[in-house]
């Protein structure tokens, strides 16, 4: 007879979560417009992540000078008498990350990884992202706006830059994909 007998009860295991079936891609851009338009009643303006970025840099530069920041153009419009960290994109792009992170918990997604393809190891596609990002970046300030705000708040209110910025993006991205599909297949 087993020496456990039949007294021992089994140890439970924790249950993987299963993911979620992805939300309908035309549902969550309704959704997205909303929270624009919800960003246009209470803000008086539209959607846009760049000055949450400017405010933290112009924070750091005011940790090292305050004068020099009041004094550049640039950094000036983000001082916020004194506290940049208090602009209101900082809290945007904040809740976006919140955001994200509980709604990927939610579905049963949120994992920490890196997504590849599988002719591409880790350093490369972290170093082709952190480039990307900074391509991005700045782009975004050359343009005064990045994608959400250029993209989103541009395209809502007919803006002629903010079409031919999608429009840019579009054919830039069918143009790109079929040179760098191999990474990913």
């Amino acid at each position: 007879m087993n020496t456990l007998s039949h007294h021992a009860r089994p140890v439970a295991r924790p249950r993987a979560r299963v993911a979620q079936a992805w939300m309908n891609p035309y549902a969550a851009g309704f959704l997205l417009g909303l929270v624009l338009l919800a960003s246009y009643l209470v803000t008086g303006r539209g959607l846009g992540a760049t000055a949450g970025f400017a405010a933290v840099a112009t924070w750091a530069t005011g940790l090292v000078s305050a004068a020099h920041v009041q004094a550049d153009l640039v950094h000036a419009k983000y001082w916020n008498d004194g506290a940049p960290l208090l602009n209101w994109t900082l809290f945007l792009l904040l809740g976006a990350f919140v955001g994200a992170a509980l709604s990927g918990w939610q579905a049963g997604r949120f994992a920490w990884r890196i997504e590849r393809g599988p002719h591409i190891s880790d350093r490369q596609r972290l170093l082709l992202a952190f480039a990307g990002g900074f391509i991005a970046a700045w782009g975004a300030k050359l343009a005064k706006g990045c994608t959400s705000g250029q993209a989103l708040t541009g395209s809502a209110v007919l803006d002629v830059g903010g079409l031919f910025f999608m429009l840019a993006v579009f054919v830039s991205a069918f143009g790109l994909a079929h040179l760098v599909r191999r990474e990913w297949l």
